[in-house]
């Protein structure tokens, strides 16, 4: 590992409008490179709200967060950020709305100006790798939901991220697409933390499984 890390919250906290207690509450946090972490905690415990407090998609109240040893402070900031940090979310429905899987797994790279030609190319090779080149020309709305969770995962990985941070990953899935699912994370060579119930799931995917409870997250 490194010794400086990815990501850092210090003294972070975060209230919900009109809530009497901070969902987060002083969290401290970190995350080095190539680090595999679950974490786990009862519905409501401020999981989701970690993550998007990371991605910058909510402003926290006080605390610091740092990715790669650089304060996040504006707007600017976590847009550089979100080029290095993947978020799968619960639903791959909120992920996915290009016409074919191709599409959408090069959507990503075009944002980041990407040409369309190596975009397409970068797409069929991420699809490659995952094992997932059959669906290639499929149409996104009829695939399964397993299947959705895992291109949702290619539009990720395809933009080459340092971070990922994945919601429920294992929401209703089948054991055939869990275990591809099991495959496909335990040979990534970057960092990320999953949230999840599935302790089982967690023992296989995960170095160390952290608890959020009380607005904190505690080994």
């Amino acid at each position: 590992m490194t010794q400086l890390p990815l990501i850092k919250l210090q003294d972070v906290s975060y209230t919900y409008s009109g809530a009497t207690k901070p969902i987060l509450d002083k969290i401290n946090f970190t995350l080095h490179e190539k680090q595999h972490l679950g974490l786990i905690g009862s519905n409501g415990c401020g999981k989701t709200t970690f993550f998007h407090i990371i991605m910058g998609l909510l402003k926290p109240d006080s605390g610091m967060l740092f990715f790669k040893g650089n304060e996040m402070r504006n707007a600017q900031h976590f847009k550089k950020l979100r080029q290095e940090i993947g978020l799968l979310f619960q639903d791959a429905d909120d992920q996915l709305f290009s016409p074919t899987v191709l599409e959408d797994v090069a959507f990503g790279l075009l944002n980041l100006g990407v040409g369309p030609v190596k975009a397409r190319q970068i797409a069929i090779q991420t699809l490659g790798d995952l094992g997932l080149a059959e669906l290639e020309k499929r149409i996104t709305h009829q695939l399964s939901g397993g299947e959705k969770k895992l291109v949702s995962l290619a539009t990720i990985l395809a933009m080459q991220p340092k971070v990922l941070l994945l919601d429920e990953p294992t929401n209703n899935l089948d054991s055939t697409t869990r275990a591809r699912l099991i495959k496909i994370l335990t040979e990534l060579d970057i960092a990320y933390v999953i949230i999840s119930h599935d302790r089982d799931f967690l023992a296989e995917t995960s170095q160390k499984v952290l608890t959020m409870t009380q607005g904190r997250v505690t080994e």
